[in-house]
């Protein structure tokens, strides 16, 4: 395949970036719906359907990882002129959500009951219990959305994945106030009306493949096998950093209300500059995937200096907001003095690490497109079980910093990890990663040989 985009790379990943950055807010925007109107319901189902929406999110996050693979694996194709290789990938990731699905759905179950005991009333336990054991029948279709959105990222079309989650949501919205309040269904409403939605952000890319039946049919054992093989890492690293963050929140939590409530409102903050920095960093995981598909390799780190120059400037305006507008913006969240000291303190920590996470955002994803993920699993992995947990005990309880603690451990995960990861991508150690992809997808139509090796020398 000729690439198309190297000539103007900063077009084509503008192009590819805001309807990621769309996309991505899809599952959590379902549980704020669900939160806000059962909020009205009262403190007990609000707490239930708070806890019920972050435990299915946790059982999802191996999948989506592992999901995650198959955008890397389809633009590899695409960039080698494979579209059989593209279809077979598809192929593999439609079952493998649709088996983790059903397995997810009965976990979904067996969790439900044990969460009820250990809720804080009974009201509340039997609130996590209804939303948590309805709303994961919701899991194969949420984790078909995820394996179809993930093939059209690797195509090179971020747009239909966009349209699908404003449709979902929107039907969500609807259904949940019609579920909740005109039918008292209560916080089972608000679950049903969010299966609905994901049956619907699913459909709407399913059936333009026009025959059902056709979608699995380029499967085979090589296409599951290299899913897994590339997948499995990132499912890995991305439940093991969540269960580290919950594990952050779980000691912040225990400090005071005042420490948990600043953390979650500086959280609140930090997702709007998060957000579009992952969705440029995405991005740019889909175009490295096709350079290193037609063996391009110049221009791996070219995307790669362009997506974190990017993200910089983005997050560096988000640092200068925050280091001198901290207050303000606090203050339309709390005007409880206590928690907004607080919470302006933690918002000053995170200007420090502001840019270095879109740095290790890009690197990452940099890496997931050269096909390189296992050095990336292990490094996330590492930073932030030895990083943030420790630190946020030892400078948050014995030190007394509370909160603070915890995120100067974050700092510390953030620079480790970009430091290390930005040292591999720039001392080009992800080649290897790419000769195997060489290796699998074989020789592409346009390749001229040895020149693809020295040009990346």
């Amino acid at each position: 395949m000729s690439i198309t985009w190297k000539d103007k790379p900063l077009r084509e990943l503008a192009r590819l970036a805001w309807p990621i950055a769309i996309s991505t807010v899809s599952y959590s925007t379902m549980t704020l719906v669900d939160t806000v109107l059962v909020g009205h319901l009262g403190r007990a189902q609000l707490a239930g359907v708070g806890l019920g929406g972050i435990m299915a999110f946790v059982l999802l996050c191996f999948s989506i990882g592992l999901l995650r693979g198959a955008n890397t694996l389809v633009a590899q194709a695409v960039g080698a002129g494979r579209p059989d290789e593209a279809r077979g990938i598809q192929s593999a990731a439609v079952l493998m959500a649709l088996v983790l699905g059903v397995v997810t759905a009965g976990a979904g179950q067996g969790l439900a009951e044990i969460l009820r005991h250990f809720a804080a009333t009974p009201a509340a336990g039997a609130a996590v219990h209804t939303y948590l054991r309805i709303r994961s029948l919701g899991a194969p279709l949420a984790l078909l959305f995820v394996a179809f959105r993930e093939v059209r990222y690797g195509l090179g079309d971020s747009k239909s994945p966009m349209h699908a989650t404003v449709l979902a949501n929107v039907v969500n919205i609807g259904l949940a106030y019609l579920f909740v309040f005109v039918w008292r269904g209560g916080v089972a409403g608000a679950a049903y009306a969010t299966i609905v939605a994901h049956a619907v952000e699913a459909g709407f890319l399913v059936i333009p493949q026009v025959r059902p039946s056709a979608i699995l049919a380029r499967l085979t054992v090589a296409n599951l096998r290299t899913l897994w093989r590339l997948g499995g890492p990132i499912g890995i690293q991305f439940t093991l950093e969540v269960g580290s963050f919950a594990l952050l929140s779980l000691l912040i939590s225990a400090m005071s209300d005042t420490e948990m409530a600043a953390h979650q409102i500086a959280l609140q903050v930090i997702h709007f500059s998060f957000l579009p920095a992952f969705a440029v960093a995405e991005a740019a995981a889909v175009l490295v995937g096709q350079a290193v598909g037609a063996w391009q390799l110049v221009l791996v780190r070219r995307v790669a200096h362009l997506a974190l120059l990017v993200t910089a400037a983005y997050t560096a305006l988000w640092t200068i907001g925050l280091l001198f507008g901290a207050r303000l913006i606090v203050a339309g969240f709390t005007t409880d003095p206590a928690v907004l000291r607080v919470a302006v303190t933690l918002l000053h920590v995170a200007t420090v690490f502001q840019i270095l996470d879109a740095a290790n955002l890009v690197a990452r994803a940099t890496l997931r497109g050269a096909g390189d993920v296992r050095f990336s699993a292990a490094v996330g992995v590492a930073t932030s079980w030895l990083c943030t947990p420790p630190l946020a005990w030892w400078l948050g309880y014995r030190m007394h910093l509370g909160a603070m603690g915890g995120w100067l451990g974050l700092c510390l995960e953030i620079i480790v990890g970009a430091s290390l990861l930005w040292w591999r991508l720039e001392w080009r150690r992800w080649i290897p990663a790419a000769l195997a992809i060489r290796a699998r997808l074989g020789e592409p139509a346009e390749s001229k040989g040895p020149p693809f090796i020295e040009r990346t020398a």
